[in-house]
């Protein structure tokens, strides 16, 4: 009896201590950026007083170390519960089996196009969280001194017109060209190519679709705007295409919903979709930043409901109006009104997303770089054809796959 009893005691104990630990999870969260925004701090707070007993230790690293943290202790076997990161490094992580797929409900509004820049070969594999599109900014008031009307152009030879009218009557270049060894070419290459109905990895699939007309006519068009732009392109990033446009030297240039504050307040500007290509329709480059859930923690679970919190509804909502970002869920579907992109310069930013496309994902990112700033650059410096250029680019992407 008395052995039972100890036995008996043993084990309620041991089922305390079990419990216990059961109710003291912790939960390790990188937030890539430096910074906890609000929003995000919110829905944390509600997922701890959700599941009593599990606590999330919110880390935030600067965005220059804080990917590779997060994949040098996945590699090392004390993997991160949860990340927000870049969109761009799912391929690398799933590819080397350091995160699971995402759990998206089939029903979670996302606007057209945003679930491809998580998606490879069909399957979901980050939570999207943050999204950008791109527009045209046009210096309205450069424009008139050259004689033009101040009106969007909405193909691509009403903007290269438009552009050489200001060359041609001002001493200011027409249009602001990215072309420097930085990731901004290629995205700014792909504003282009998605406005020409181009692909470049078809998310189904898998398969490269670099190599097409649309490219050839996209690489052509970059050309031809060489003529028209600010002088040397290749030594200039898309940040930098701001500074020009602050200073009068450009009359138009392709950026963020964020470039709107950030232009000088004596500056006339106009905000249009990116111009149709021949062979497509406006639209823009989806750039996104997603929660992903790493593997091997023992507690997938729970990170899947934080993921699914903070990427939904009310707190999706707030860190996206908050900060100014381009509206990443169809919130009308979800029943909400008065919405802070329906008036101003977002229609502008909002209207392409259907006809946009997503950041290729690909293992090496890197690589990838280099595919585009190989042709762009091809074509700035007239190293050869467009023909050749896009032929080489479609291989180099096939050995990046």
């Amino acid at each position: 009896m008395y052995v039972t009893k100890l036995s008996l005691a043993a084990l309620l104990l041991s089922g305390s201590a079990i419990s216990a630990a059961a109710q003291t999870t912790e939960l390790h969260f990188i937030m890539c950026g430096g910074e906890v925004r609000e929003a995000d701090q919110k829905t944390v707070d509600a997922f701890e007083a959700a599941n009593e007993g599990v606590t999330v230790n919110l880390e935030a690293v600067p965005w220059g170390t804080c990917q590779d943290k997060s994949l040098t202790l996945a590699a090392a076997g004390d993997p991160p519960s949860i990340a927000y990161m870049g969109s761009r490094t799912l391929r690398q992580m799933a590819n080397n089996d350091l995160i699971v797929p995402a759990q998206i409900s089939a029903d979670t509004p996302y606007q057209d196009g945003v679930l491809n820049t998580v998606t490879i070969e069909g399957q979901a594999w980050g939570y999207p969280h943050a999204f950008s599109t791109k527009a045209l900014y046009i210096n309205c008031g450069i424009i008139e001194e050259s004689g033009q009307e101040c009106v969007a152009p909405k193909t691509w030879d009403e903007m290269y017109t438009m552009a050489k009218g200001v060359v041609d009557n001002t001493d200011v270049a027409g249009v602001g060209l990215a072309g420097k060894d930085f990731d901004n070419t290629m995205h700014q290459f792909l504003n282009y190519l998605y406005s020409n109905g181009g692909v470049v990895i078809d998310p189904a699939t898998g398969e490269n679709k670099l190599d097409s007309q649309q490219t050839r006519e996209t690489l052509e068009f970059y050309g031809k705007l060489v003529d028209v732009a600010q002088e040397g392109p290749t030594a200039w990033e898309r940040d930098q295409l701001k500074d020009l446009f602050n200073d009068g030297k450009i009359a138009m240039y392709v950026q963020g919903p964020w470039g709107y504050g950030q232009h000088n307040e004596d500056i006339n500007q106009l905000v249009a979709p990116v111009p149709a290509g021949p062979s497509g329709k406006s639209g823009t480059i989806l750039i996104t930043d997603s929660i992903v859930v790493f593997k091997g923690t023992g507690h997938e679970d729970l990170a899947h409901e934080l993921a699914q919190m903070i990427t939904s509804g009310d707190s999706q909502y707030d860190l996206d109006s908050s900060w100014g970002l381009t509206p990443i869920l169809d919130y009308a579907a979800l029943g909400k009104t008065d919405l802070y992109y329906e008036s101003g310069i977002w229609p502008n930013f909002t209207s392409t997303i259907s006809t946009g496309g997503p950041e290729p994902l690909v293992e090496d990112f890197k690589s990838l770089q280099s595919v585009f700033t190989n042709m762009v650059q091809g074509i700035i410096l007239k190293d050869d054809t467009v023909d050749n250029l896009v032929t080489i680019a479609g291989e180099e992407l096939d050995e990046a796959l």
